[in-house]
């Protein structure tokens, strides 16, 4: 699987709940067990540490499809999945599809100031407060700024960034212009310095997560 995918709408939810599955000894519905024998790959999305691992035991135990993917969210501005996910996936070869690499664009830099360009989708979905708190602008600023010190496009060095990581799969875009198409693929390419990469460290430590 490539490093870079392009999707839209893809924050489903797995069928089966891990805090559902029989304990040992317990039955699968039938329905249950066609869904996890026929299947090949599994993958889970919004999961926890401890729903991948439970997840992981019962296929191993049953000698069933094991979770191959999570798709969770994970950008500059929301590293939570290192909490506890990262070495599971790492040592259980999980792969992330990290969804919301931009944080819904705000890592793009054009809605610092209170900016809300026409169309743009904080804009049109306001819902995600999560996105416009002030640590969070403060975060980003720090970010697009450290990004433009380098001569680094800040949406394609937060993309680099995600892409660079060794737990992630792939990393999910959605843009609306072709202009932001091409700009979000050719990340593919960008290798982040050191000294922007420890630049990024001293800013999440200023700003640990302000937007999970």
């Amino acid at each position: 699987m490539s490093r870079l995918e392009i999707a839209a709408g893809c924050k489903g939810r797995s069928s089966l709940r891990a805090d559902a599955l029989p304990s040992q000894g317990a039955r699968l519905s039938q329905a249950e067990q066609s869904t996890l024998l026929i299947s090949q790959h599994v993958g889970v999305s919004n999961e926890t540490p401890w729903g991948l691992g439970r997840f992981l035991h019962v296929a191993q135990s049953r000698g069933l499809a094991r979770v191959v993917s999570i798709q969770n969210a994970y950008s500059l501005v929301n590293r939570s999945f290192e909490v506890g996910l990262a070495e599971i996936a790492i040592r259980e070869r999980v792969g992330l599809l990290a969804y919301s690499p931009l944080a819904m664009g705000t890592l793009t830099g054009k809605y610092l100031a209170g900016a809300r360009p026409e169309g743009a989708r904080i804009a049109r979905f306001q819902r995600f407060a999560r996105y416009s708190g002030e640590r969070t602008e403060q975060a980003v600023y720090d970010y697009v700024k450290r990004f433009r010190a380098h001569g680094i496009e800040p949406a394609q060095g937060a993309l680099a960034f995600v892409n660079s990581r060794p737990f992630v799969t792939s990393t999910l875009i959605g843009a609306t212009t072709l202009e932001q198409l091409r700009g979000n693929i050719a990340s593919i390419a960008l290798e982040l310095p050191e000294a922007v990469l420890q630049g990024i460290e001293a800013i999440h430590k200023r700003y640990p997560n302000p937007a999970p």
